[in-house]
């Protein structure tokens, strides 16, 4: 099985004749995802050859979704313009908009994500690589041949975090692997992964990101302490950074003792989740708790 994405998703791409857009729609369609169509008001009724598929373009979330029966739409528009997307998204009653813009003015983020919640459409992102189900469908700009279809579960804040566990842990493979973004706003957190993935029978062990700022790895500490009954391994980035620097995500910013690498680390051990000290070495525990499993 796998989580918010599955071989029977259909998927517009908002911003598809882009540059990026086009490029990581080649790559999606490449690693089996159903994409249904592209949405660009400008080039409505078109149609673009990608590779030996030819994807038509809508004026509108909502007629791609009438015509195709989408259910997830991937959002590569510029900035300025994110936040009029994805509340077009949720207007059409999209059930998921995965959402890779990175620079959305966080009032924009509010805003769109309050819109959402009230139309019931879960966002993921923004500033996210999206999700991938390996083996079933790719949404966003995650390499899809990193690993394969196994029995992990992963949420990330990081990208590349994210990319490197995949391939640390390839010869296990993941159910849905879901980059959650690292801005200071965003639609799915942490606790929303960790219900779905405790919900998933086919996942057998989570695998948890997170980084310093804010404090989503103390609340999802709490979360697995009530909810979560499968094994929950850890890695926190951003043990060396100084205090009072943004480091890499806008989230990213420790003050004082609050949000700091140790306090999570702290959190998360205090309800028996393990967390390794690097990438490789949360990689090593996870094979060790899997095998203690068997």
């Amino acid at each position: 099985m796998a989580v918010y994405l599955t071989k029977e998703s259909k998927v517009l791409v908002q911003g598809m004749t882009g540059a990026e857009g086009m490029k990581h729609t080649r790559r999606m369609l490449a690693a089996g995802t159903d994409v249904v169509g592209g949405v660009n008001p400008r080039k409505a009724g078109r149609t673009v050859d990608l590779d030996d598929r030819a994807v038509p373009v809508f004026g509108s979330v909502a007629e791609g979704m009438s015509a195709t029966g989408a259910d997830v739409s991937v959002v590569f528009v510029p900035p300025a313009f994110a936040k009029a997307a994805v509340v077009e998204a949720a207007d059409a009653g999209i059930p998921l908009a995965v959402v890779i813009t990175e620079g959305i003015p966080v009032h924009d983020a509010v805003a769109f994500h309050a819109h959402a919640k009230r139309r019931g459409t879960r966002v993921i992102g923004p500033n996210c690589p999206g999700l991938i189900s390996p083996g079933q469908s790719n949404a966003g700009i995650i390499p899809a041949d990193i690993t394969k279809p196994g029995r992990i579960g992963l949420v990330s804040k990081s990208g590349t975090l994210t990319y490197q566990l995949m391939y640390e842990l390839r010869d296990i493979g993941f159910t849905t692997c879901v980059g959650i973004g690292g801005d200071p706003v965003i639609g799915t957190t942490h606790i929303d992964c960790l219900e779905a993935f405790e919900n998933d029978p086919e996942t057998e062990l989570v695998v948890l990101i997170g980084e310093i700022g804010g404090d989503a790895e103390e609340r999802a500490a709490a979360y697995v302490r009530d909810h979560v009954t499968k094994p929950v391994v850890a890695y926190i980035a951003g043990f060396t950074a100084p205090e009072g620097k943004t480091m890499g995500h806008a989230g990213a910013i420790v003050s004082g003792s609050s949000g700091t690498a140790r306090a999570k680390k702290a959190a998360l051990e205090a309800v028996g989740v393990r967390v390794g000290a690097t990438p490789t070495e949360t990689a090593r525990l996870v094979l060790d708790r899997l095998e203690h499993l068997e």
